[in-house]
């Protein structure tokens, strides 16, 4: 297990038993993985990131709303026991949403830019120019720290324009959210440290819009430290959730720009990103097209691989047209990862798979 692995074995060539790879050194550009309901999707990518995990030092950082990525540190009985050794050796820290479920996904609100958190206000800065500004005076006090509630300093102030910022965060409910640190551990401080992976289960809030502020909190973080050119793999599991093509609420428009920054400048900084949804006409042009891999799975939709094949073209499209046949765990991969395009049937997973199917009960 200690030898120099270039290539991560992700199962076998299509109809053989011939092992199928893709580069590992090719992972420093971003990758869009797709498949429709059914596909296997979710498996196939943990195939893949379990080989990361066993053959480079890329720290990870999942996005994951639907738990399927929690028990990544649990290895399968079924696995090698050399495998099985090595990957128990590696550094997992999976954050929750619900911290009954394990360590709570916390973030600090005060870390966060200026117009991350007005657009969690629900400020405008033009609209709303006056409270807007209130929040920006109020920078330098709040980072000097604060005596109780943040709502508590705003009420306090002469300002009528802060007393309406407390009113705001009161009447929104925002000062109650479940995803702010107080005096807990914030998980950019974790992604700090470089563990292997860090698994950030955003999906289980009560608020539906604390997701989307958790998730522009940790990727305006590691935009603003992107200096540091720590190379890191951004899985962004559901992508279409955020960043969609028409962004609708602040927190939704910023958080897409975001994305779409990383994916246009973020190569450059060890910013890679890996997109996986159902439907790639969810997912916000200017990022899809950035991508330079693309792991596709059963996909039955003409209008879906059409697009696609006029983004992707380095997928063949005599490949391409055989994914609305595929069954599961069929996958096409193409672009820089891989020495050619080749159809792919993805091997067994090492680790347990999170999340689950709602049960039928039967009578």
């Amino acid at each position: 297990m200690g030898r120099m692995v270039k290539e991560l074995s992700i199962g076998t060539a299509l109809g053989t038993t011939d092992p199928a790879h893709v580069l590992a050194h090719k992972l420093n550009r971003h990758t869009f993985w797709c498949g429709q309901s059914g596909s296997g999707k979710t498996y196939a990518l943990g195939v893949m990131l379990e080989q990361v995990l066993l053959h480079t030092r890329l720290p990870v950082v999942i996005l994951d709303p639907n738990s399927d990525f929690v028990r990544l540190a649990e290895v399968r009985d079924t696995a090698p026991d050399d495998v099985a050794e090595e990957l128990r050796t590696r550094d997992i820290r999976v954050r929750r949403s619900s911290a009954a479920d394990g360590e709570p996904l916390k973030v600090t609100f005060l870390d966060m830019g200026v117009r991350a958190r007005a657009a969690v206000l629900q400020l405008d800065p033009v609209a709303d120019a006056e409270d807007f500004n209130a929040v920006l005076r109020a920078e330098s006090a709040l980072r000097g720290g604060v005596e109780g509630s943040i709502v508590d300093w705003f009420r306090r102030q002469d300002d009528p324009a802060q007393q309406r910022i407390a009113t705001r965060l009161e009447n929104l409910g925002i000062a109650d959210w479940d995803l702010w640190a107080r005096g807990d551990d914030d998980i950019n401080d974790l992604i700090d440290e470089k563990p292997d992976v860090v698994v950030a289960d955003i999906g289980g809030f009560a608020n539906s819009v604390e997701p989307k502020a958790a998730a522009l909190a940790i990727l305006d973080h590691l935009w603003a430290n992107r200096a540091s050119r720590v190379g890191r793999l951004i899985v962004i599991d559901e992508a279409h959730n955020l960043c969609p093509p028409d962004p609708v609420t602040a927190v939704e428009k910023l958080l897409a720009e975001r994305i779409v920054q990383i994916a246009a400048e973020g190569r450059k900084y060890g910013l890679w990103l890996l997109l996986s949804t159902q439907r790639p006409s969810k997912v916000h042009p200017n990022a899809l097209s950035q991508c330079d891999n693309l792991a596709l799975m059963k996909m039955s939709s003409r209008q879906d691989l059409e697009e696609l094949g006029r983004v992707f073209g380095y997928a063949p499209e005599g490949l391409l047209s055989q994914a609305s046949s595929f069954t599961q765990g069929q996958t096409l991969f193409a672009g820089g990862f891989v020495p050619q395009a080749q159809l792919v049937q993805m091997g067994e997973r090492l680790t347990e798979e999170g999340g689950s199917d709602v049960v039928i009960e039967l009578r």
